[in-house]
């Protein structure tokens, strides 16, 4: 299966992860999200330029288990939220004054 789009992404995460990460329930696998965004940020600051594109496929796969646990279709709920630009303006790019 070759991921194409978010949806492909979060039901190939399904595929490899779900049942395991059902069993470690919402908590457990937050607490793994946590943690992989914890480690994104360390090569943000460090500019760990050759480690970013792990860590972010990382924090987007424990992103997808927390939507999947939770019943989220990951990709309608951010197209819906976000395919008209910003949510608060509608603008495309963003022209509220507080961002």
């Amino acid at each position: 299966m070759t991921a194409r789009s978010i949806g492909d992404f979060q039901r190939l995460i399904e595929t490899i992860y779900l049942e395991r990460d059902r069993a470690r329930g919402l908590e457990g696998s937050t607490l793994w999200f946590v943690e992989e965004v914890g480690e994104l940020v360390r090569a943000l600051r460090r500019g760990e330029t050759d480690n970013l594109a792990e860590e972010f496929s990382d924090c987007l796969a424990w992103l997808s288990t927390l939507a999947s646990i939770s019943g989220v279709d990951l990709e309608g709920v951010a197209f819906e939220k976000y395919g008209e630009g910003c949510p608060r303006c509608h603008a495309t790019p963003c022209s509220c004054s507080h961002a």
